[in-house]
């Protein structure tokens, strides 16, 4: 028996980062606001960051009523993994699992990619910029050495050279997830960022999974393109919301 992610929770790592109580909630609609905001009164809870599907359109415009910003759009896409054959990756690319030593070059990749990225913390003009940057190279280096949130770290070499990663997390017995990707700028245009999505659908292949799914800013064009070459196709999408009680 699995416990259900609970509708609001304190987010430590967020609170150790910027330095203020933050709360996070996965999902919220018009029903559970009035939950949400009594217990950031409760637990005193300086920054809230929500997700609303757009498709709730009415709690959308509730949470901006009661002052929340939007902060970002994300798309997310699926793929079946019997759908259709798997690619093939291009020659001059090699796609491995992770090893130890792996970190530092990864983590030079995450901080190269997610530089004033268009994400939700960098959105906020509240949160320090830095450590905004710090939030991707953090994650990247805990999927490598703690597998915290990840289940699988792939890594992109090209010769001798870390060219990219990408981390998955398996959802369920049925779906992974792709969480994180980079591809250091010296190797983009090159394949690189294709080869590393093959992998991660032969990762969800090999543990028998049916579907991949994953998630991205609306606006990260680049990514969906390849996505869809793939054969992955749109599924849903959130807004992104903070909302600030000091």
């Amino acid at each position: 028996m699995t416990m259900e992610t609970p509708l609001v929770y304190l987010s430590r790592l967020d609170e150790d980062r910027f330095g203020v109580r933050t709360a996070k909630c996965g999902r919220l609609g018009s029903e559970g606001i009035p939950q949400v905001m009594a217990f950031c009164r409760r637990h005193q809870v300086e920054l809230l960051i929500a997700r609303c599907p757009t498709i709730w359109l009415t709690a959308a415009q509730e949470l901006e009523r009661q002052g929340f910003l939007l902060m970002d759009t994300l798309i997310y896409f699926s793929r079946d993994i019997r759908a259709a054959q798997i690619p093939r990756v291009r020659p001059g690319i090699t796609v491995r699992g992770y090893r130890p030593g792996d970190e530092d070059g990864i983590g030079r990749i995450a901080g190269d990619c997610f530089h004033d990225y268009l994400g939700h913390y960098h959105a906020d003009s509240r949160l320090d910029r830095e450590k905004c940057d710090e939030v991707y190279t953090d994650w990247a280096l805990r999927s490598c050495l703690s597998r915290d949130p990840a289940d699988g770290v792939l890594v992109a070499c090209v010769g001798d050279d870390i060219a990219g990663f990408g981390t998955m997390h398996m959802n369920e017995s049925r779906q992974g997830e792709g969480l994180l990707f980079g591809v250091s700028p010296s190797f983009r245009g090159q394949g690189v960022y294709r080869a590393i999505m093959i992998h991660c659908l032969n990762w969800c292949a090999e543990r028998g999974l049916e579907e991949m799914t994953i998630s991205t800013q609306v606006t990260n064009l680049v990514s969906q393109k390849t996505w869809i070459r793939l054969g992955f196709e749109p599924v849903s999408s959130c807004y992104t919301f903070h909302r600030w009680f000091t």
